[in-house]
């Protein structure tokens, strides 16, 4: 069975588009995308900076519209995901290409939701001094236990011995000076603490923007980052995907049911890599490909083939 694997935030790097412009159709596909989020994905995926594409409102519809462009192209290739995926999983913002992969939503809907996300958790986070930091090593317990007494919450619990703490960057920087036994906190660049209270004034222009969309049936298994199991309709994937934004990702548990549904190939769409590592640790015998350029397609493509 194949898993469909949409990246998160921070999987962004600076002209990560610029190669996939010369295939055929992916000017024209990135350009609706980027009319849909209110931004100029073509430009920014090409030729700016590494500080203006880490800004919450740019990153978030650029890693959406990269994953959806690559799935795209796959589709024409080998068809529609849903004749070779067993699933789809995406990690905090990826989870909206996940659905779109699932065709709760089009490609189009799913990057104008994100873009309204961005922009609200981009605002959200102005409000205070906050942040994130991965927590990598020791006793996962333990760790939890650290996190939340220095006042912290553990916003991703990845897996693989990695749990991320977000919360006010005095409370980050006190859990840096002293880290739970075994473990090392690494400062996160990020504009707040994501998947908190922080960033519950996003949530309204969010949920009436979700409100505004007709969620379709489900056509492939999409995992919920908040509890790893398959979402059961479409309104619910939307009502997740709002709920999400003020609570933790739970990667560890999709990874859990991917193991327990007999995954046995992952396919990170681009810009690929994180979600790749990630189960190489915490799913052993699972093979794994990340998309992180047009070549990394033709792995993908005879995966799918041979799977058949």
């Amino acid at each position: 069975m194949i898993a469909l694997l949409c990246p998160g935030q921070g999987s962004q790097t600076p002209g990560m588009l610029e190669p996939w412009l010369e295939l055929p159709g992916a000017r024209e596909f990135l350009g609706t995308l980027g009319d849909a989020a209110r931004i100029d994905l073509l430009g920014l995926g090409t030729t700016a900076d590494a500080a203006t594409i880490k800004d919450t409102a740019v990153a978030q519809p650029l890693i959406v519209g990269a994953s959806l462009l690559a799935l795209h192209l796959l589709e024409g290739e080998v068809g529609p995901v849903a004749g070779w995926a067993g699933l789809s999983a995406g990690h905090s913002v990826g989870e909206f290409a996940a659905v779109a992969a699932a065709g709760i939503l089009t490609a189009a809907e799913a990057v104008e939701l994100v873009g309204v996300r961005g922009r609200a958790m981009a605002a959200a986070a102005t409000a205070a001094d906050t942040g994130m930091a991965a927590v990598v090593g020791g006793d996962p317990d333990e760790v939890t236990t650290a996190i939340v007494a220095a006042g912290l919450v553990p916003a991703n619990v990845n897996g693989g011995g990695q749990i991320v703490a977000a919360g006010a960057r005095a409370d980050l920087e006190a859990l840096a000076a002293a880290p739970p036994a075994k473990a090392r906190v690494i400062p996160l660049a990020v504009a707040g603490a994501f998947h908190t209270r922080y960033m519950a004034p996003a949530v309204p222009d969010v949920a009436a923007a979700a409100g505004a969309l007709t969620p379709a049936a489900p056509t492939l298994a999409v995992l919920s980052n908040a509890t790893g199991e398959p979402v059961p309709s479409g309104p619910r994937a939307l009502e997740l995907l709002v709920d999400q934004i003020t609570h933790p990702v739970r990667w560890d548990r999709c990874q859990e049911t991917m193991v327990s549904r007999g995954v046995t190939t992952t396919i990170e769409l681009a810009p690929g890599g994180v979600l790749s590592g990630l189960a190489r640790r915490s799913m052993p015998g699972v093979a794994t490909i990340a998309i992180k350029k047009p070549a990394d397609l033709d792995s993908a493509i005879a995966a799918i083939k041979e799977s058949r």
